[in-house]
């Protein structure tokens, strides 16, 4: 993290989230869970590094926790401040909303010989396919950014739900506020597409959906690939 944004993070908690000093400072707070956050280390060693006790390590780090949740009120959340709610019939179906079966899929396949999608079922797959990319490439440097996430260390359930949040409330912060800046934002920036997994999300559509929902979810998948013919053309 850029000294400049460290330095403003630290503003921020302090003005608008309740970091306060005590016996340890409010820098040495931050700085103590931003090294456990992007480096995994256990509690022994970050109480070696800083010459605090196991027990101050771990207070200070769960306080930090609690602090990052509630910054995440703001910083988790759209910046445009669209998708406020999520239709019941999203919320409460656990599928991913399937492409069209038989179609192009994977972006490179629209780069091969500059064929440009055609049809609304490949215009509706390209679209998919490129906002598949794009999360895919957020989970991978958030991932890359905090270790921890790679292997939760042993803490209560709850605690490993703050540290989730916290890594994604740190960040939306450097990325809004320093990517240009950011090793890790400009590595995968640079990085056209990332390689969508098979599995599950590459079954397509099923020919064999006669539910109530999947009849909705195919009718919904038709409006949105016709809206998006039309901006098509």
């Amino acid at each position: 993290m850029p000294k400049n944004i460290f330095h403003s993070l630290l503003h921020d908690l302090q003005t608008n989230y309740g970091l306060k000093h005590g016996k340890v400072s409010a820098m040495e707070k931050l700085a103590l869970s931003l090294y456990i956050l992007g480096h995994r280390e256990s509690n022994s060693n970050v109480a070696e590094r800083f010459q605090r006790s196991g027990e101050t390590v771990s207070r200070i780090f769960t306080d930090m926790l609690h602090i990052f949740a509630r910054m995440g009120i703001d910083t988790i959340k759209p910046t445009e401040g669209q998708f406020e709610e999520v239709p019941n019939h999203i919320r409460h179906d656990t599928r991913y909303w399937p492409h069209f079966k038989g179609e192009r899929y994977h972006l490179p396949d629209f780069r091969r010989g500059n064929h440009r999608a055609s049809g609304k079922k490949e215009i509706f797959n390209h679209a998919h396919s490129s906002l598949r990319s794009v999360i895919e490439r957020t989970f991978g440097v958030w991932k890359k950014k905090w270790p921890i996430l790679r292997d939760i260390p042993s803490y209560s359930f709850d605690k490993q739900v703050l540290i989730v949040i916290a890594t994604m409330v740190l960040h939306n912060y450097i990325r809004r506020h320093a990517w240009s800046n950011d090793e890790d934002f400009r590595q995968f920036e640079n990085i056209p597409d990332m390689p969508i997994s098979s599995g599950h999300f590459d079954r397509g559509e099923s020919s064999s959906s006669n539910s109530e929902s999947d009849l909705e979810i195919a009718m919904l998948r038709e409006t949105i690939a016709n809206s998006l013919m039309n901006q098509y053309l």
